[in-house]
């Protein structure tokens, strides 16, 4: 009920931010108040008049338009307060995209408190707002979920831990007695269960697409994939530790797990028994975990998606599928890669389709490349 309660204040949220010009809070000392402009500039003010400073910190361009974004880094700027004591800063029109910012203040990092939503970026909580005005952007917003997101818990004897696992089953789902096919989608390096779903926005691209009749009703799985579920147990690890144990995706732990999950979940949903009825996806060491996967269970998926795939020989399909879907961003550190990979695949005449994008490791193309994949499949 509390994941249902948080999904409903998410969609809520967006709802109202998106309208531009309507203010998400009475003006309260202490709490921060955003507004979307008409020409996609964004407007953030924080009250507090006795604070002596306080600064925004903003994954976008804070001084300067710009038309593709490519990044994810983040900035800081000054804010400036008036004679109320409210602090403000306005950015210059923003590309239609997700971002994720914080307060930063006399008493620290500060959430904005006039904001009901927040996602995980790294070991940090921030506050995030979406900026519609393309197909593409429109994707990342519901204005009321038709599907249903569940929260469960796979306790597995043999590894002396739990796996948590996020299951969206699509607005036909509750309708009839129809089974549905299965796409796993695996999160990367430092991310858990809920990454795909907070900052990914799987469920609300998923719904619209398949509500635009573009993608398949599907069942999606985002199970919590790290090896010893080190992340999964504990969010405020920095990223840098989980890289020291990055040795450990290489014992294949989760993907072992793979057919009690499979078994376990089937117990719950209506899950489809048709050949080519699942498909497997991930970015990063996720897509490593996919190629893994879709080997180990030789003719259990009919698709595979890697997105900036950290990858290599190993990895090579043993099977054919209906879909072998390859992306990355020009300036991804793992393009090299990507790139050499496919030219095995080449070599050994692999069917495949390969995606390259401008930027580099980040969610603004991964949520693009889920987009895409999904509406390959079944």
């Amino acid at each position: 009920m509390r994941r249902i309660r948080d999904f409903f204040y998410k969609t809520l949220f967006f709802s109202l931010l998106c309208n531009s010009c309507i203010l998400l809070s009475a003006q309260v000392s202490g709490f921060g108040i955003s507004r979307i402009n008409q020409d996609g500039s964004v407007t953030f003010r924080y009250v507090d008049s006795t604070a002596k400073k306080v600064k925004l910190l903003c994954d976008c361009d804070l001084r300067h338009q710009k038309t593709i974004v490519k990044t994810e880094g983040a900035h800081k700027i000054k804010m400036l307060k008036d004679s109320a004591g409210v602090w403000s800063y306005t950015t210059p029109p923003l590309t239609p995209e997700v971002y994720t910012y914080q307060f930063i203040t006399d008493n620290g990092w500060l959430l904005d408190p006039a904001n009901p939503d927040s996602v995980r970026v790294y070991s940090q909580k921030r506050s995030f707002f979406v900026v519609r005005g393309t197909p593409q952007a429109d994707l990342y917003v519901t204005d009321v979920m038709q599907g249903k997101l569940d929260t469960l818990v796979l306790h597995r004897k043999s590894e002396g831990k739990s796996r948590r696992i996020l299951v969206y089953t699509p607005p036909q789902y509750a309708e009839g007695s129809d089974s549905y096919p299965v796409l796993y989608l695996l999160h990367g390096l430092n991310g858990n269960e809920t990454a795909w779903m907070d900052r990914g926005q799987a469920a609300q691209i998923l719904e619209n697409l398949i509500l635009q009749q573009k993608a398949k009703p599907m069942i999606l799985v985002m199970p919590d994939a790290n090896p010893e579920c080190f992340v999964g147990q504990d969010e405020t690890v920095s990223l840098m530790k989980n890289i020291l144990l990055f040795s450990k995706w290489s014992k294949q732990e989760f993907e072992r797990c793979y057919p009690e999950m499979e078994a376990f979940l089937k117990e719950k949903y209506r899950f489809a028994d048709w050949q080519g009825s699942r498909a497997v996806a991930g970015l990063s060491a996720g897509a490593k975990q996919s190629a893994n996967l879709a080997n180990m269970c030789d003719s259990t998926f009919s698709a595979v998606g890697l997105f900036s795939p950290v990858i290599g020989k190993q990895q090579l399909p043993v099977s054919h599928y209906s879909e072998y879907w390859i992306s990355g961003g020009s300036g991804d550190i793992l393009h090299p890669q990507m790139t050499a990979f496919c030219r095995k695949l080449k070599r050994e005449g692999v069917k495949y389709s390969a995606r390259t994008t401008i930027g580099g490791h980040t969610w603004r193309n991964w949520r693009v490349y889920f987009s895409e994949f999904v509406q390959t499949i079944f």
